[in-house]
């Protein structure tokens, strides 16, 4: 059983900067995929980033150029820089990661944007 756990979230002035972090309980080069999602109050969960395996990177349109989505080998962590926060980056930020038995999500980290 994996576990994924989530932090780094919290309360930022918007133009400001958070790294979240997702620390997984085995080796982060076992999964195929990882990602971040996040879900505003009343909204559905939406894609942030995600990297394969072999790095490759996909953003949501929304965050292109300002977050930045990358691993850490061997601390087998997952990372979400995120750069010009905006009001609107207000959510709940989870981690996802999908293996070969299955897919599994983390607890989820509060970022709160003030204007």
């Amino acid at each position: 059983q994996v576990q994924l756990v989530e932090s780094g979230g919290g309360l930022v002035q918007a133009g400001g900067s958070l790294r979240l972090s997702c620390a997984s309980s085995g080796s982060i080069v076992s999964f195929n995929a990882m990602g971040w999602f996040r879900q505003a109050p009343g909204k559905q969960r939406e894609l942030v980033a995600t990297i394969t395996r072999d790095a490759i990177r996909n953003y949501a349109d929304s965050v292109k150029g300002r977050f930045t989505i990358f691993r850490g080998i061997t601390t087998n962590t997952l990372y979400l820089q995120m750069n010009s926060l905006k009001p609107e980056d207000t959510a709940i930020y989870y981690c996802k990661g999908i293996i070969a038995t299955g897919e599994y999500w983390g607890q989820g980290t509060q970022v709160t944007v003030s204007s």
